[in-house]
């Protein structure tokens, strides 16, 4: 079941959309934010890939980051 979720065209929309609206918003506060926002704009600024010329990893780590992130925020603000 784990693994249909992960291929889901609807689940990985619904993340993206969960993310901005996180990230916006002015009640999540800032340092949970940047928990997200700095290993992301970190690892896909300095140039220690695991494969160097290509963005597929960078992605990679994106979406892991990602689901780690909204299940935090979902967790920590019920309400939102």
């Amino acid at each position: 079941m784990k693994r249909r979720r992960l291929l889901s065209f609807k689940h990985w929309s619904l993340m993206f959309n969960n993310v901005r609206r996180y990230v916006m918003s002015s009640q999540v506060k800032l340092i949970d934010k940047l928990l997200f926002l700095v290993p992301v704009i970190f690892y896909w600024i300095f140039p220690f890939d695991l494969l160097p010329g290509l963005p597929i990893d960078d992605i990679g780590v994106t979406m892991l980051l990602m689901g780690w992130f909204t299940t935090r925020v979902q967790r920590k603000y019920p309400t939102l």
